[in-house]
């Protein structure tokens, strides 16, 4: 009987390649010092307003940068001074509403102007983007007139209550833009796929479509809790009561009534701030993603 022989292959070890040492041109160092300076004063600011929140009102007035003591009890007094209970309350409940209509209607009309075809469908798209150059104070007057009209005409009133507060931003211009964007690069061969398996286009939007995009999904959730739990003009418009104002109201309100202390207003802004740096630290991965692969980057 015939030996059989097995041919191994032979695999030579490639040489590395050296990467090149980085040469400090003058174009290079100059955009070092830029980038530097960019993110101290990007910065600083932040760490100072931290620095000042721990101090006492003596360190704070008198413009030391770093506590001798730290006063953690600045921070539930500068809670209990600014009611901040009943703001947070409402701005939790505010943003949950906007975000979450957000992130559902935006998905659906992405879906739509990048998977289906429809009498107008450019048209309608490129209206939608054009209101990206409109000011946002510009909308103020025809939403304001438009809750108004649905106040009086609905079962509850939309004035001084959470409809007015929420789902005029349920969706966003940017929203419907990025989601487009991120769908458009997904293969046509899904949808064959998903086609021969009797989905139709919801099915195949929940169970392929969404799964594939939480990069840019998350990335629109981020974007939508800033927009929500910043907004000050817009609720200060729409309520006359301090019944369902959110938290960036009662820190205006508290920087007036806190008058002095300085101390306990830096405190107030962090209290305010931690939101959203919690929800950034849990998103940055998936934000940088979908910003990577959606048509943004610059």
């Amino acid at each position: 009987m015939a030996s059989q022989l097995s041919v191994q292959p032979v695999i030579r070890a490639q040489p590395m390649q050296q990467r090149a040492p980085m040469r400090l041109t003058p174009g290079l160092i100059l955009v070092y010092v830029v980038l530097i300076v960019g993110a101290l004063a990007a910065i600083l600011p932040f760490i100072y307003t931290i620095s000042v929140s721990l101090m006492n009102q003596t360190e704070a007035l008198g413009g030391a940068f770093v506590p001798k003591t730290v006063h953690w009890a600045n921070y539930l007094t500068a809670w209990r001074e600014a009611r901040f209970s009943r703001y947070f309350l409402n701005s939790v409940i505010i943003t949950l509403i906007s975000v979450g209509g957000e992130l559902v209607f935006s998905t659906l009309a992405a879906y739509a102007f990048a998977r289906m075809e429809f009498p107008g469908k450019g048209f309608l798209f490129s209206l939608i983007i054009s209101t990206l150059m409109l000011p946002e104070a510009v909308t103020w007057v025809p939403n304001f007139i438009t809750v108004s009209w649905l106040g009086r005409v609905g079962p509850i009133p939309w004035i001084n209550n959470w409809p007015a507060l929420t789902i005029p931003f349920m969706a966003s211009a940017f929203g419907i833009f990025l989601l487009r964007q991120f769908f458009q690069q997904i293969p046509n061969e899904l949808w064959d796929s998903a086609q021969l398996d009797g989905a139709g286009h919801l099915r195949y939007l929940l169970q392929i479509m969404v799964p594939l995009s939480k990069a840019s999904l998350m990335t629109l959730l981020l974007f939508g809790f800033i927009g929500a739990w910043n907004s000050l003009a817009w609720p200060i418009l729409v309520t006359t009561t301090p019944t369902w104002r959110p938290i960036s109201y009662g820190l205006l309100a508290f920087l007036d009534d806190a008058g002095s202390q300085f101390h306990l207003q830096m405190a107030g802004s962090m209290i305010t701030m931690a939101p959203i740096l919690i929800i950034y630290f849990f998103t940055q991965r998936q934000f940088i993603e979908g910003i990577a692969t959606s048509g943004l980057k610059g």
